[in-house]
């Protein structure tokens, strides 16, 4: 049995980073954030249920975006509206994949999981202090202190996530953090092999 750790994190929290840690390991990751990219490419499988309830928002290049993010400021129910359509896509793409994983671990990386409920056997969190966070997503191009306050009031509080993990690595400098991936994934196969 593959042992599913789920990698989550507020937004600025290191977690593409970490998730690099853990397929530089050799483990296998999906990612969810990807997973929506190919869902809402040309042909994509949320491309006809999207196009459904908002024809604005698909082209001959899968869905767009910005049309959808106009469409959620618009409507108040627009956003539960396409979570419910995708969310299923998204975790039958998940599935998918960890069937074909043969290793004793694979780790899906997730930014909302908790907020998603998504089953794992265990959960990652990575975290940094809120200033830390801050610097790192507003050097980010584009990103305004606004949308930042926007992102992080539809977030879960980073110490509600960290209560709830079964693990916590914090990410000030990446020799710790690929340290403690690397320990983390010690650990999660050794545990899988006596299982």
């Amino acid at each position: 049995m593959t042992y599913r750790l789920g990698l989550t994190g507020s937004i600025g929290m290191g977690k593409s980073t970490t998730a690099g840690f853990f397929r530089a390991l050799g483990v296998p990751v999906w990612d969810a954030d990807a997973a929506v990219h190919r869902l809402y490419g040309p042909g994509g499988a949320a491309v006809g249920p999207v196009g459904a309830v908002c024809p604005d928002a698909v082209g001959p290049d899968g869905v767009d975006r910005a049309a959808l993010k106009d469409w959620i400021a618009r409507d108040a129910t627009a956003l539960k509206t396409l979570e419910q359509l995708v969310h299923p896509l998204v975790a039958q793409d998940r599935e998918a994949f960890i069937a074909q994983v043969r290793g004793p671990l694979v780790v899906l990386d997730i930014p909302l999981l908790f907020e998603v409920g998504a089953d794992m056997d265990g959960v990652l969190v990575v975290t940094a202090p809120p200033e830390v966070q801050r610097a790192r997503v507003l050097a980010r191009p584009g990103m305004e202190p606004a949308h930042l306050e926007q992102i992080l009031a539809r977030q879960m509080p980073d110490a509600e996530k960290c209560a709830r993990a079964d693990f916590v690595i914090e990410t000030l400098d990446m020799d710790t953090t690929r340290k403690a991936v690397q320990n983390l994934v010690e650990t999660l196969e050794a545990k899988q092999k006596h299982a």
